[in-house]
């Protein structure tokens, strides 16, 4: 059957060459015995090309049903597809027919495989290899010849990789995959798809008929639509019922397209917001830009005491940080005097701070210029004893500082020996 007829019988509309190419496939795959996974977005159209599949199959007039995995419990899911004997669990007072039998020499659409659990993946993939399963409670093996096709929204590779979806079924049921376009690639469509809704919703609802200006054209061309065609004809149904003129402008159809899902190219209406109403990320913005800022006047002030031997008289950084640091190099400097007794005298270098009205810049300090030791157990020696100092001997809260345990903090001053 040619792709025309086939669009005509199960009421498809649309010219796109990726639409034509997916008819095309599941043309061919039709009159086969193969399982067949269909992928495409939510709302896209599956569940249809499951029935062109069925109705072009030498099955079609054998029964047909669609199963969604993800409506399903997981408790019954098992009960539900291959059926239970009386007694089997808890409820289950009499026998039940599972889909697998009610189908069988038909075609069961399994929608949303993806997700199915791991131990129901296991029994569907011995009714593809063999044809074969147990109902819950039994032991007797039952056959069936049903063919499945199965549908995923989402990508069941990745569910693979992450343990979600067995490897085995996925290679098993990939035997011809079929990817059904989302409509924001079938931009040529979607118009021709809006005219046939709301000619199908007002004569439902007997209201006048809708027609676009051409803004409005081209602002439904261009919205992303992550609904799809269920999206598209719900707006369409919207259009029918509620508005009363039946020329719909950029700005009516506006209103209907939800602002925080829409496409780039549609104006979005910006609420003003108050010159104080700052957001977390402006704030944690404010705060990096201001971080920023000082470590640039920290580099400036280091290389002009590298050059100068002094502050520069014109410093106007922030003197917070100034004294951080000369507390920093004197902290430095007491410490490794203490370990300087088998070391020849080094140079000194004199830190001179201008005087300044500037009570935090009236202070001259004097620092050891020192080879820094490389050893990782003096490093953590170090490390230890300022934490300790710091919190005035009490292991708890200086191990919280150093961030590791109590019980980490002990066995390192017995090993370190610096009770």
């Amino acid at each position: 059957m040619e792709i025309q007829e086939i669009k005509q019988r199960f009421g498809i509309i649309g010219n796109s060459p990726l639409l034509n190419r997916a008819i095309d496939i599941a043309n061919q795959v039709a009159p086969t015995d193969i399982s067949v996974l269909i992928t495409g977005e939510s709302g896209s159209g599956k569940e249809v090309f499951s029935h062109i599949i069925h109705q072009m199959s030498p099955r079609k007039h054998g029964p047909f049903i669609a199963v969604n995995c993800g409506a399903i419990p997981e408790g019954t899911i098992d009960s539900e597809l291959f059926g239970h004997e009386k007694g089997a669990y808890t409820g289950a007072i009499g026998e039940r027919k599972g889909y697998f039998e009610t189908v069988n020499g038909g075609t069961i659409f399994l929608d949303e495989i993806a997700e199915m659990p791991l131990g129901t993946q296991a029994r569907l993939l011995r009714v593809l290899e063999s044809g074969q399963y147990i109902k819950v409670g039994s032991s007797k093996v039952e056959k069936t010849n049903v063919r499945v096709i199965a549908a995923t929204n989402v990508d069941v590779y990745d569910a693979v990789k992450s343990g979600k979806f067995r490897e085995d079924l996925y290679y098993r049921l990939n035997t011809v995959p079929l990817r059904i376009p989302p409509l924001r690639d079938r931009k040529e469509d979607i118009y021709l798809l809006f005219r046939k809704f709301t000619a199908d919703f007002t004569a439902k609802y007997r209201s006048p008929p809708i027609q676009m200006n051409e803004e409005a054209q081209q602002m439904l061309v261009n919205y992303s639509w992550p609904g799809n065609v269920r999206q598209l004809k719900n707006i369409a149904e919207q259009l029918a019922v509620l508005e009363r003129d039946h020329t719909i402008s950029a700005q009516s159809l506006l209103q209907y397209i939800p602002q925080e899902s829409s496409g780039s190219n549609l104006p979005m209406r910006i609420n003003q917001q108050k010159k104080d109403d700052f957001s977390e990320r402006d704030i944690l913005y404010k705060v990096l830009f201001d971080m920023k800022r000082d470590m640039t006047d920290l580099k400036k002030l280091v290389v002009d005491i590298i050059d100068h031997g002094g502050v520069p008289a014109n410093y106007s950084g922030n003197p917070q940080i100034l004294n951080q640091l000369y507390r920093d190099i004197e902290v430095d400097a007491d410490h490794h005097n203490h370990h300087q007794n088998n070391h020849p005298q080094e140079p000194t270098l004199t830190i001179q701070q201008p005087t300044q009205n500037n009570k935090d810049f009236n202070i001259t300090q004097e620092a050891e210029e020192v080879e820094e030791s490389l050893s990782l157990m003096e490093k953590e020696s170090d490390l230890i004893k300022k934490a300790l100092k710091k919190h005035k001997g009490k292991r708890k809260f200086a191990a919280q500082e150093l961030g590791i345990s109590e019980r980490t903090l002990y066995r390192k001053i017995k090993e370190l020996n610096l009770n």
